[in-house]
């Protein structure tokens, strides 16, 4: 419980709690970042903060999850690598600054259950979980929207990670029992159900994913270089979001090998994610899960961000009873495994592959039964 461990540190009682989810992503994978579209879901893990004003404008940092604790100034908030465990709540102190609030000296706890390095948001939810704890603490008028870009803000600029909006979102808007189905340019959304004899499933590979900040970058930049190919090819193109299937198959050959591929796996995946939020709001979760299947095809042979364990864990759940669809999901090279299954069908497929992972990698995987959950502005 986060305020016994406030009271544990600090002594008394915090002012203010906040929580902010995990998330997993059920489908639209490297799209984010390329103004496409994503269906991802907040889980029941989560990040939790408890702190209290104090005087003056230093912050006392503590991470439960780390057992650590840091001192900064709100007037100098620079990167610490030393402790970059809590670049994310600095960065989100320092643009909250920079946009006219005036923060407060603070004591501030913060832990959870989101696994680090597994692909399911880790970062996002501390960012939120940040925002919202600042904006309980002194009563900031902040909306959701507000604070999910600020938060993206503090993960691009001031973390140096590129990424896209969609974890932040899903943190903050996410709903219980359903997913949240996101256009990454407009930043449109709606939420879509998820049906009650389905549930979600993680396998965790236990390899952390060491290229993944450097490869996701990587990524990035050849995405943009597919994008300046189709516009010399004579495509009226702002990013891989504008770009059909039909289109790129008809200019193939204006593109270098590498770059055909990264894009024929960002076009493609944004036209799955559109079919995937059809099939679910027909009810057709087969569907849903044979579109998660090509998604793995394609993120492992066309944007080569899977790897060996994550393309077992795939392999080993979809040979079994229940089924309907596995891939992998996050930034690659490690993390998670996603699985649909049937409801009655949860603990037999965590029995069998647990078992067989290990036969073939030699640890057993951790296993995650998610809950769906509200996001950290729910119900406002």
């Amino acid at each position: 419980m986060i305020q016994k461990a406030f009271r544990e540190i600090f002594g008394g009682e915090p002012e203010a709690v906040s929580r902010a989810p995990g998330r997993v992503n059920l489908i639209g994978e490297h799209t984010d970042y390329n103004d496409g579209f994503v269906l991802p879901a907040a889980i029941d893990r989560a990040i939790k903060f408890a702190g209290r004003r104090r005087s003056g404008r230093a912050v006392t940092l503590h991470s439960l999850d780390f057992r650590d604790s840091v001192e900064f100034s709100l007037d100098d908030i620079q990167p610490d690598p030393a402790h970059s465990w809590s670049n994310y709540f600095r960065g989100v102190s320092k643009y909250l600054e920079e946009d006219g609030d005036t923060l407060r000296g603070a004591e501030v706890v913060f832990g959870g259950d989101v696994p680090r390095e597994a692909g399911l948001s880790s970062s996002a939810a501390v960012e939120i979980g940040a925002v919202a704890f600042w904006r309980k603490l002194l009563g900031l008028g902040l909306s959701a929207r507000d604070g999910i870009q600020l938060a993206r803000r503090a993960e691009n600029q001031f973390v140096g990670v590129p990424s896209g909006i969609m974890d932040q979102f899903v943190s903050a808007l996410g709903r219980r029992e359903h997913a949240l189905f996101l256009d990454c340019r407009d930043l449109s959304y709606r939420h879509v159900p998820l049906r009650n004899e389905i549930r979600i499933v993680v396998f965790n590979s236990g390899v952390k994913r060491a290229l993944a900040k450097s490869e996701y970058e990587v990524r990035v930049r050849q995405c943009r270089q597919a994008v300046a190919q189709l516009a010399r090819a004579g495509l009226a193109v702002q990013s891989l979001r504008d770009v059909d299937r039909a289109q790129l198959e008809a200019r193939a050959g204006q593109l270098d090998a590498l770059s055909l591929q990264r894009a024929r796996h960002v076009v493609s995946e944004n036209e799955r994610v559109l079919e995937a939020v059809r099939a679910l709001e027909r009810g057709d979760v087969a569907r849903l899960g044979a579109l998660m299947n090509e998604s793995h095809e394609s993120l492992r042979d066309d944007y080569e961000v899977s790897s060996k364990e994550l393309d077992i864990l795939v392999e080993l759940a979809r040979r079994q009873p229940g089924v309907l669809g596995a891939r992998m999901t996050g930034a690659g090279f490690g993390g998670c495994t996603v699985n649909l299954v049937r409801a009655d069908a949860t603990a037999s497929l965590s029995q069998s592959v647990q078992r067989e992972y290990k036969k073939a990698i030699g640890r057993e995987p951790e296993a995650y039964v998610l809950q769906v959950s509200d996001g950290a502005w729910a119900g406002e």
